[in-house]
């Protein structure tokens, strides 16, 4: 099952699994009690959660399933990479934490080490929280910014472009986009400059 507010990424993942002969889409739902009705019907093997939602958050809704459905596995799967995120969600009970830019792959590849009796993060995300456990927080040393957007800004103090980045990191275009605008607004910076600047003050790049 596929809880996510968004209609469109519902619909496009749907699509995207189907394609898939060992995946089998029992249902969809916006919001987390929506799918905790639907669930009561028709449960399924594995959930693809997303976190911020109407209604009810893919937070309560993952402690909901886990508590009630104990065998039901929950794979986060949204565009929040922040280390409150990933201990609320790992609390909550969930079996693993994705970002939306995953590639198809790697989702489905997840969802099998799941079910398998594995707990499954991405990269971005286990760095983050080991951080986080260490007391060493990569993201106090570079102004709040996140592991995805420091590597962006590595890339962008060697004179990558947008697409050249988004290429490197099997991401669209758009994220980037909204990567370097989010740290920008961190950082104060209006411009690759400025952020290249930084970026060689805080020993991201070599001068």
């Amino acid at each position: 099952m596929i809880i996510d507010d968004q209609t469109l990424f519902r619909r496009g993942l749907v699509k995207l699994l189907e394609s898939d002969p060992r995946i089998k889409i029992v249902d969809d739902a916006a919001n987390g009690v929506s799918a905790m009705e639907k669930i009561a019907k028709n449960p399924p093997d594995i959930v693809l959660m997303d976190i911020k939602m109407p209604v009810m958050d893919g937070i309560e809704t993952t402690r909901q399933i886990v508590s009630q459905y104990p065998k039901i596995k929950v794979l986060v799967l949204t565009t929040f990479e922040n280390d409150g995120y990933v201990v609320q969600a790992l609390k909550a009970g969930a079996s693993g934490y994705l970002l939306k830019d995953s590639q198809p792959e790697a989702i489905v590849s997840a969802m099998i080490a799941i079910l398998s009796g594995e707990r499954v993060m991405t990269q971005s995300v286990v760095d983050q929280f080991l951080n986080l456990m260490s007391g060493a927080s990569q993201k106090a040393r570079y102004d709040g910014m996140t592991r995805r957007e420091i590597e962006i800004l590595r890339l962008l103090g060697q004179g990558m472009t947008n697409k050249q980045i988004a290429y490197r990191l099997q991401i669209s275009d758009k994220t980037v986009r909204n990567h370097i605008s989010n740290f920008y607004s961190k950082l104060g910076v209006v411009d690759r400059s400025q952020a290249v600047l930084y970026a060689v003050r805080k020993g991201l790049v070599e001068p």
